[in-house]
């Protein structure tokens, strides 16, 4: 199932994808306002609720983010080995996690600015992401275990201002410029999915590839990171974990940086796409 948070001309609402239709499981049911009270439901009480659902046309709704504020918003760094040689790092002795602020999210279409405070270092990395559906904490590191409290996956990009990153080591505020957390189309649920260490993913920058990575090549897989975070503190539902980037990111490559008029667009397979146009910040 696809999971979405849209706008229908009468505000946000919540539902799922049916071919080419959008169910309205908000119209149907008014508790079912956000994402994550979507989550927190019974998967019988929302397949109920969507018998007596409209349905629009998906092309005639506007995605959003479909977590537009989710309570944690952490990303993993240096999770690929090709991505580490690009970057000039050392393998990491365990991982290492960085927090984006909920202001950063955007959602599909919607525009990431080039700030004008720091305009020149603008880089992407598109990421496969992970939405949280249960309340845990010491989650085993076990696939079973993991998914059984995933909702599912969605793609992520992680813009970063690099020359902000590099004078502050822990990446906070150059990780979380206003824009700068792309997410979606949508949550595909893990029956879906299948494996998700087998997804290829791609980034373009206009049309030029920039990214051609597998999921199989993290260095702490997905079920290593849920264990690590919820060993320190509990996960809630509509936490997302953003779980690496592979190589051929632009930090080092100066002609690579993103600018107005560009088109960022990450495609993982088994999810589809998240685009969005670039431009300088509105004044």
């Amino acid at each position: 199932m696809r999971l979405a948070t849209f706008d229908g001309g009468t505000g946000q609402h919540v539902g799922f994808i049916d071919g080419d239709e959008m169910v309205d499981l908000t119209a149907a049911d008014p508790s079912l306002g956000t994402m994550i009270e979507l989550l927190e439901r019974d998967p019988k009480v929302v397949g109920a609720t969507s018998g007596s659902a409209p349905r629009a046309l998906l092309s005639e709704v506007k995605l959003r983010a479909p977590v537009p504020r989710p309570p944690k918003f952490l990303a993993i760094g240096y999770n690929y080995a090709a991505h580490l040689e690009e970057t000039h790092m050392e393998r990491p002795t365990r991982q290492a996690w960085f927090n984006k602020q909920q202001t950063s999210i955007i959602g599909p279409g919607d525009p990431i600015w080039i700030p004008a405070i720091a305009p020149d270092e603008i880089d992407y990395e598109g990421e496969l992401g992970l939405v949280i559906g249960k309340r845990c904490k010491n989650v085993p590191n076990d696939k079973h275990a993991v998914l059984d409290v995933t909702a599912g996956f969605t793609i992520v990009n992680d813009v970063s201002v690099r020359d902000w990153q590099t004078l502050e080591p822990g990446m906070v505020v150059s990780k979380s410029f206003d824009t700068h957390g792309p997410i979606g189309p949508w949550i595909v649920t893990p029956d879906e999915i299948g494996d998700p260490l087998d997804l290829r993913l791609r980034t373009y920058v206009s049309d030029d590839l920039r990214q051609d990575g597998h999921t199989a090549d993290m260095l702490y897989d997905l079920y290593e990171q849920v264990a690590y975070l919820s060993s320190a503190f509990t996960l809630e539902v509509g936490d997302v974990l953003s779980t690496g980037t592979p190589s051929g990111i632009a930090w080092h490559r100066p002609g690579m940086y993103l600018k107005a008029g560009d088109t960022v667009r990450v495609e993982i397979e088994k999810i589809g796409t998240l685009e969005n146009p670039v431009i300088d910040e509105p004044r």
